[in-house]
C-alpha cells in the first residue's frame, strides 16, 4: 500500500511539472524584414532586400535575398545573393526591447558585369539588433560579411542594412 502511495505522489509530481513546463513554453515568433542598405565592396553602393524568419526563445532560422544592382558606368558588379541562415538571439523583452544577434549562413550568389557572370555558393557570418518601436513593428540593424566561392570579380562583400521589421 505503501508503494502505491509512493507511485501516486511521484505522478502527482511528474504531471505537475509537466504542466508547469507547458505553460512555460514561448510559442514560436515570426517576423519579416524589407531593408535597404549599402556595400562597400568594391564602392559604396545601394542595395534592397528582404527576410523572413521563425525563433525559438534564443535560436532562429531566416531566408533572405539581397539585391545590388550593376553599375555599367563605373563599371561595377551586381550581386544577388539567397541564404539561408541560423540566428542566436537574445530575449529582446528582457533588453528593453532591443534583441541582439548572431547569425552564420550558406545559399548561393550572382555576380554579373557586362558579360561577365559566375554564380555559386557563398557564406556569411553578422550580427545585428531587431529594436522594438510600436506594437509588432521594429527597426532591425545588420552587418554581414559575405565569402564568395568559385571565380567570383570580388571574393568578400560586405553589407550593412537597415529594414522595417515586422514581429508576428
Amino acid at each position: 500500500m505503501r508503494d502505491l502511495q509512493c507511485i501516486s505522489r511521484a505522478s502527482q509530481i511528474g504531471v505537475l511539472a509537466l504542466i508547469a513546463v507547458l505553460a512555460s513554453v514561448r510559442p514560436a515568433s515570426a517576423d519579416l524584414t524589407a531593408f535597404l542598405g549599402v556595400t562597400s565592396t568594391p564602392e559604396n553602393r545601394t542595395l534592397g532586400g528582404f527576410a523572413a524568419g521563425a525563433g525559438f526563445l534564443i535560436v532562429g532560422f531566416e531566408f533572405e535575398y539581397a539585391n545590388v544592382g550593376e553599375d555599367d558606368v563605373d563599371p561595377l558588379p551586381g550581386l544577388r545573393t539567397v541564404s539561408g541562415n541560423v540566428l542566436l538571439n537574445t530575449p529582446g523583452d528582457l533588453l528593453g526591447g532591443i534583441q541582439r544577434y548572431g547569425t552564420v549562413g550558406f545559399g548561393g550568389y550572382r555576380e554579373e558585369l557586362r558579360n561577365v557572370s559566375e554564380t555559386n555558393a557563398a557564406m556569411n557570418i553578422g550580427g545585428g539588433a531587431k529594436i522594438k518601436l510600436i506594437g509588432p513593428l521594429r527597426v532591425r540593424l545588420d552587418y554581414r560579411v559575405f565569402k564568395l566561392q568559385g571565380s567570383p570579380l570580388y571574393e568578400t562583400y560586405h553589407r550593412f542594412y537597415a529594414g522595417a521589421n515586422l514581429a508576428f
